[in-house]
């Protein structure tokens, strides 16, 4: 096992173990190697992690935002120097290539870091005067929050709910999800050495039994979860039940629309990035490309020619662009969905297959895989998948396309492809998205909040208003007369 941990949990700054919990393993997807075991959190283990962020959350909300920011720019600058370390464990954990997690993954949480670091201090009340007596505002911190991560970008998703939570004053306890378990000890690891007070970022191992748990515990103030659209519903009931502050980023089946007068190549390139990238494992992948008809041949072509381009194999080969999907359960939900593409009656332009890789007969490995034919009534193009499946739709004018693209529970992201600007502003104005596009896709920097609409989610991660979402407003009015009474 050639990344187990200390221990399972990382509390009040140092490793717990507990194995009276249930068993929870890590394999390397390309392989299957056992590389990590740890244990779900028992009841004692979660009420000390309780504990522990209480007494971190009692320093950490009277710290200077300024001494918080300090904090979070050296992690960052830690994240940094040690990216290809956390990159190479990020790659055991995922299976993602390493040519990816070396500039996706920690290096996106440094920056998420450093960004909160930045605008920390700028969480500011107002003065508002009453023609003699006023009234303040202030922000302040919610107290414990509970970060559930998702397994497609663990370290990043770590860091993206760490960072406004803790420049906001909290403290967090951040469950990984059972499948990538490693990384946030890390961060949490690097955390304690930039100076961060012990219990203010905390790591607990959980099954969903566990995280039920977690989530109905009464000194959790809010829930930030990243995951399924079921999960989601499930962790809101839960969190409602005492009307818990939450977040949550959920599924999609996003449309990417391609308009006759786009830059073909280009939109090759993003409708490529977004379904093939972490072998189709994202969120906000727009698996729903729709192609004006006449530009439908051409963009096939292209499409095809780079797709069969594409280098499958070891992820950790820097040379390699797609490696494997996640597990056994997912690979065998994508394959049923590759099958039920064909019995539908798509057209399947290429791929499909499991990929047999040399010294990686254990990987489970697929084709980047095309269908066109698609209908808006198919199953691939209405339920996501979460694998390297792109569905391609034809369509005639601008108002049919919107009302398709529309035409969906979910609302996580959208791009519009076209020269014309006005249109597409015009055309994206109309998408019932959260997080949208013009001529790109699937780009998040720090500085855009990312979120999704419908049953994509509540809330948003990153930019200024994460701040906003991890703290409450106080109002205080101030009286400079007397009091009037009425009897």
């Amino acid at each position: 096992m050639r990344a187990q941990p200390a221990g399972s949990h990382f509390i009040g700054g140092k490793y717990v173990e507990d194995t009276n919990g249930t068993l929870i393993e890590s394999h390397y997807p390309a392989t299957q190697e056992l590389i990590a075991r740890v244990y779900s959190a028992t009841e004692p283990v979660l009420e000390a992690a309780i504990a522990a962020a209480e007494e971190g959350f009692k320093v950490w909300k009277k710290t200077a935002p300024a001494e918080r920011a300090r904090v979070l720019r050296r992690a960052a600058d830690i994240m940094r120097e040690r990216n290809h370390e956390l990159s190479v464990l990020e790659t055991l954990d995922t299976g993602k290539p390493l040519q990816e997690t070396l500039v996706a993954d920690a290096a996106s949480g440094a920056e998420a870091l450093e960004y909160f670091a930045g605008i920390a201090a700028t969480t500011n009340g107002e003065h508002i005067d009453l023609g003699g007596s006023y009234v303040l505002t202030k922000r302040e911190p919610l107290g414990i929050c509970l970060g559930i991560g998702a397994w497609n970008y663990p370290i990043q998703i770590a860091s993206w709910k760490a960072a406004p939570a803790l420049a906001a004053g909290n403290s967090m306890i951040f469950k990984p999800s059972e499948m990538t378990v490693l990384s946030a000890l890390k961060l949490a690891e690097i955390f304690k050495e930039a100076g961060l007070p012990d219990g203010v970022f905390n790591v607990v191992q959980g099954d969903r039994v566990a995280a039920a748990a977690m989530v109905a515990h009464p000194k959790i103030a809010k829930v930030s979860l990243t995951g399924s659209v079921p999960t989601g519903k499930k962790v809101a009931e839960k969190a409602a039940s005492d009307l818990k502050h939450m977040s949550l980023e959920l599924g999609g089946k996003s449309p990417i629309i391609i308009f006759e007068d786009s830059d073909l190549d280009n939109a090759v390139g993003a409708a490529m990035n977004g379904n093939f990238y972490s072998s189709g494992q994202i969120c906000s992948n727009g698996t729903r490309v729709f192609v004006q008809r006449s530009v439908l041949s051409d963009f096939l072509e292209r499409l095809k020619e780079r797709t069969l381009r594409i280098t499958i194999g070891d992820p950790l080969n820097e040379e390699t662009q797609l490696g494997p999907i996640i597990s056994k359960g997912q690979f065998d939900k994508i394959s049923q969905y590759i099958d039920l593409g064909s019995s539908e009656g798509a057209t399947l332009e290429v791929g499909g297959k499991r990929v047999a890789i040399e010294g990686l007969e254990n990987g489970y490995f697929v084709e980047p895989t095309v269908f066109s034919g698609v209908t808006d009534d198919m199953r691939i193009a209405r339920e996501e998948i979460f694998g390297p499946v792109m569905s391609v739709l034809v369509f005639d004018d601008e108002d049919e396309v919107i009302a398709r693209a529309n035409d969906t529970e979910f609302g996580l992201a959208a791009a519009v492809f076209t020269k014309d600007f006005q249109r597409a502003y015009r055309v994206i104005d109309q998408i019932e998205a959260g997080t949208c596009w013009i001529n790109n896709y699937n780009l998040t920097p720090v500085e855009m909040p990312f979120g999704g609409h419908k049953n994509s989610g509540i809330g948003r991660e990153n930019g200024h208003w994460a701040l906003d979402q991890y703290s409450q407003v106080k109002s205080i009015y101030v009286e400079m007369g007397d009091v009037e009474a009425g009897w």
